[in-house]
């Protein structure tokens, strides 16, 4: 550890803030401005470096290499304009939940229209014309091009100050950041006053992509790799402040930088791996902000929004006819296997359906009835298989005895987290369970010796007697009915009673005498440990557990599940697990554009459907059976 490499580090953390406060900035912007959690930034980013690509490819010859590199990204802008008026601008109204659905069917659509495009392989650019080289600092070698990097950023700050101080425009955006309902009802034309700030964002998103090009390739995992890392800078810093994207831009890529460069070291006769809280480090500093200060370090609190939402119908237990209906689909699906066979595709494809259903439903039992937005969900999925399969690997515990004892571990996860995150509510809470279970994958990815690091753990079979034939299917049937019975008990429990409650009016809530953060506490650590069971079928039924079961695709996939089948229903997490998990597997064995279909195909749920297709019909039966009424 030199002087000399302390700088080089400190110098190379410089130029990534910049890359990160290029992408970071328009998402605060956007979200700023219209209140969209547009999880597609990670899209327009990845954009501008595949279109910067062909523009230096094709036009560089005749244009010169820096104008075809920046028209990358006004394309972004353009196409981001675009997205906005033919699809967010209709869901607007819908809650953020939807919005977020949307915008990730929106990833996938991106995702296979570059790999149409593209194709799978990572291209790389040329080096930047005339910063080809290095100078020297300290006797190190360091990239010229990085320097531009590192002066790029506060010019970038410097010229949005000026926008949005010296102009009228930008006192729009300031006054619409503070209150857009005020805004336009004082005559502003709100819906081109959004497109131009979503056109800015996805144009400083496209131009932080083009940028990169020279350090890195062009790869179809930009969009993921991306949006995590922007949420961060966009929370640490405060929704909407741009100086507060600039200073936590700033924090934390110096926090990485340090980590690089302390390396391996040991404290107290322990060696502690710096280098590998690269991973979290991020994450880390999200959750303490949030819990310190969960406006961010140079936000503020939240308008609250003055229109007025829809009321939601109480909640009802099933009547006879519905009993009757499940009842009849459980002895269907128990003869199932006796039908197709027990060994068959179709049998294996419903036990995934079951298992997807349980885990659908702990995450509905704290989304829809407690408000609460979890996007970290797969942590507790997660810790429950690994719990589970741990307790096969290292002491031999049979599966019977691992079914019973791997939930706990997820409930105890759950437990821990659950006293931070019910201090918080909307987007804070969202983002705080998503550092949380980004900080559980971390450990679990890189904790070699105990956990198989990336690869896993293997082996963990269902004992001799589930083997059989379709034996394990008709167990992760009854384990999953008998889970969701029992939520949907306790949706109409006291507790039930009480969550709803703590949802619809705190305030009232905690004055008749309800501890709204215990019942929300303890929602949560049931719903991690029925997250933690789904997580122990699967781990029996796959065979093996991997970190990917704790990443923030499965979390999105259990968000999709229920709100394609529909919040405010109860049998919406079921339904939503069925349709999500069949048409994934159908659409990916029919086309190798899987992911765009299934995007265009949610994107068509969002906007005719937006109550989700169990709330839909539901909807629909009521008004077929609602007696007319009798004119006078």
């Amino acid at each position: 550890m030199s002087a000399s490499g302390l700088l080089a580090q400190l110098l190379n953390g410089l130029a990534s803030a910049s890359s990160l406060f290029l992408v970071s900035v328009g998402l605060s912007l956007i979200f700023g401005v219209t209140r969209c959690i547009n999880f597609a930034h990670g899209s327009f980013y990845m954009l501008g470096a595949f279109v910067a690509y062909s523009s230096v490819d094709v036009l560089s010859p005749h244009i010169g290499f820096w104008p075809a590199l920046l028209l990358a990204p006004l394309a972004c802008g353009v196409l981001g304009a675009l997205t906005e008026m033919l699809l967010l601008r209709r869901i607007y109204q819908a809650p953020e939940l939807f919005q977020l659905l949307a915008t990730f069917a929106l990833v996938l659509v991106i995702k296979d229209a570059a790999l149409w495009l593209w194709g799978p392989e990572e291209l790389f650019g040329p080096r930047a014309a005339g910063l080809e080289g290095s100078v020297e600092i300290l006797g190190r070698q360091f990239p010229s091009y990085d320097l531009l990097l590192i002066a790029v950023g506060p010019v970038v700050l410097l010229g949005l100050h000026v926008l949005l101080t010296k102009t009228r425009f930008g006192t729009l955006v300031r006054a619409a950041t503070q209150d857009r309902e005020m805004v336009g009802a004082l005559g502003v034309n709100q819906a081109w006053l959004f497109t131009a700030v979503f056109a800015l964002g996805t144009l400083l998103a496209g131009l932080g992509g083009a940028l990169q090009l020279p350090r890195e390739p062009a790869s179809l995992e930009m969009d993921m790799l991306s949006i995590g890392a922007a949420f961060v800078v966009v929370v640490v810093g405060g929704m909407g402040s741009i100086p507060g994207a600039f200073v936590a831009a700033l924090l934390i890529a110096e926090l990485k930088a340090m980590c690089i460069w302390l390396g391996l070291q040991e404290i107290g006769g322990v060696e502690i791996s710096f280098s590998k809280l690269t991973l979290v480090v991020e994450f880390l500093v999200m959750a303490v902000v949030l819990i310190w200060r969960p406006w961010g370090l140079l936000g503020k609190p939240q308008s609250l929004a003055r229109h007025a939402s829809g009321a939601e119908r109480p909640m009802q237990e099933a009547g006879r006819g519905a009993t009757s209906a499940w009842i009849a689909l459980l002895l269907l699906l128990v003869g199932w296997p006796l039908v197709v066979g027990q060994e068959s595709y179709a049998t294996v494809l419903i036990t995934d359906v079951a298992i997807a259903a349980l885990f659908a439903a702990s995450l509905h039992f704290i989304l829809g009835p407690g408000g609460m937005h979890s996007f970290g969900h797969a942590a507790y999925f997660g810790l429950g298989a690994y719990g589970a399969a741990l307790l096969v690997r290292q002491w031999n515990v049979p599966m019977e005895l691992a079914l019973v004892l791997g939930p706990p571990v997820a409930a105890a996860g759950a437990l821990l987290y659950g006293w931070f995150c019910v201090r918080l509510s909307g987007v804070y809470l969202t983002m705080l369970t998503l550092a949380f279970a980004q900080i559980t994958w971390a450990i679990v990815f890189q904790w070699d010796d105990f956990t198989g690091g990336s690869n896993g753990l293997t082996g963990v079979w269902p004992s001799a007697w589930a083997a059989q034939g379709a034996a394990f299917y008709w167990l992760a049937l009854a384990v999953s009915a008998a889970g969701i019975f029992a939520l949907r008990r306790m949706l109409f429990s006291p507790l039930g009673f009480a969550l709803r409650a703590g949802r619809d009016s705190p305030l009232r809530a905690d004055a008749i005498g309800i501890d709204v953060r215990r019942v929300q506490w303890v929602a949560f650590v049931f719903a991690g440990l029925f997250a933690g069971l789904a997580g122990v079928l699967f781990v029996f039924s796959k065979g093996s557990i991997a970190p990917d079961a704790m990443s923030i695709t499965k979390s999105v996939d259990a968000l999709v599940m229920v709100l394609l089948g529909g919040v405010q229903t109860l049998a919406g997490p079921v339904v939503g697990a069925s349709a999500f998990t069949w048409l994934h597997d159908t659409v990916a064995r029919n086309t190798d554009y899987w992911r765009a279909l299934l995007g265009v195909i949610m994107l068509a749920l969002v906007l005719l459907f937006p109550q989700g297709i169990a709330g839909f019909a539901q909807s629909l039966w009521l008004r077929l059976t609602r007696a007319p009424e009798v004119q006078p």
